[in-house]
């Protein structure tokens, strides 16, 4: 497979977004595609808000778009916010990476930003891992996200049973051993649509912003990263299940917390299912109201418009990273 510097490709890293989160008290958003559809509701929905975003697959999700169709799809989804109106930055990341083998090809291939996932293994093996990353990502200009504590939840590759918050006392030794650029930690949120079964009248736990407070005090101006993000939007919950689907008490991380969040040292937030709930919300009233339709231009046309909506939506109502960019 041809090899590929990020810049060749129109992209850049993460470094200059996070610095301006870090000052101007927004996260980045950071949202995961799996299609072609999915990677343009992105790009214009941020080209339309001015935000600076962070374009995301899974190892999962980048073998089955293509190896050899993502450096192609990522140079389109530059010149596509130009046409939209605004060359705001892109960034090209891999989500949950499992293997110096995986982060190292992405990054050969054109990928700006990697995150290399060691969280279920002891500490020393994750800044072990974590930091030869880092060596080989950063001779390329490459930024490096790693992660301490461990989200419940499925999602792709990820799947845990349980969580286990990060420990503020640990921060502060794993970023002078690794020079990792950005770090995940976990706080209460989990991964998946699925992430609490609440009866009626129930509210879902909060986060933990002692934890994220404390980090904050420890290490200072370090970006930090949300994972598990997404709100589980009821209005596409209730669609889904009007027009045949099953997602009964399910919830998600409500937008009050996710705005504090983003008022702090969180510099990128992660948003998964509530793109693909909007996706599927339409093209199953689409299905149930026109059975006969099979054009997929006809279905996945109005999803791709859902899910722009939804990208605006975020970028302006939850994650502050509206107009940032002039």
């Amino acid at each position: 497979m041809k090899k590929y510097h990020f810049t060749e490709l129109g992209l850049v890293n993460t470094k200059a977004m996070f610095q301006q989160a870090m000052v101007e008290r927004f996260a980045v958003p950071a949202y995961n595609f799996n299609n072609m559809e999915q990677l343009q509701a992105i790009v214009v929905g941020c080209a339309k808000s001015a935000s600076p975003v962070i374009l995301q697959v899974s190892g999962s999700a980048r073998s089955y778009i293509g190896n050899a169709f993502l450096p192609h799809m990522a140079a389109a989804a530059v010149e596509l916010a130009k046409e939209t109106g605004l060359a705001v930055p892109l960034a090209l990341h891999l989500d949950h990476g499992s293997s110096f083998e995986l982060a190292k090809d992405c990054i050969d291939s054109g990928f700006s930003s990697v995150m290399i996932d060691a969280s279920h293994h002891s500490f020393a093996d994750n800044v072990a891992l974590t930091k030869q990353v880092v060596e080989y990502a950063h001779a390329h200009e490459v930024t490096v996200e790693a992660e301490l504590g461990v989200l419940a939840g499925i999602e792709d590759e990820v799947s845990a049973e349980h969580s286990s918050y990060t420990r503020p006392e640990e921060v502060e030794r794993f970023l002078e051993q690794t020079g990792v650029d950005s770090l995940a930690i976990s706080i209460g949120t989990s991964h998946g649509a699925f992430k609490f079964k609440l009866q009626p009248g129930e509210e879902p736990p909060p986060l933990r912003f002692d934890i994220l407070e404390e980090i904050e005090k420890r290490v200072p101006g370090f970006p930090i990263v949300l994972h598990g993000a997404s709100s589980v939007t009821r209005t596409h919950v209730e669609m889904i299940n009007q027009y045949g689907g099953k997602m009964d008490n399910t919830a998600g991380i409500p937008e009050e917390q996710l705005r504090r969040a983003a008022a702090s040292a969180v510099c990128k937030v992660n948003i998964d299912s509530d793109g693909r709930l909007a996706m599927t919300a339409i093209i199953r009233k689409i299905f149930a109201e026109k059975p006969g339709e099979f054009d997929p231009r006809k279905y996945l046309g109005p999803a791709r418009d859902e899910l722009i909506a939804m990208v605006i939506h975020k970028n302006g109502e939850v994650l502050g990273s509206a107009g940032r960019i002039k």
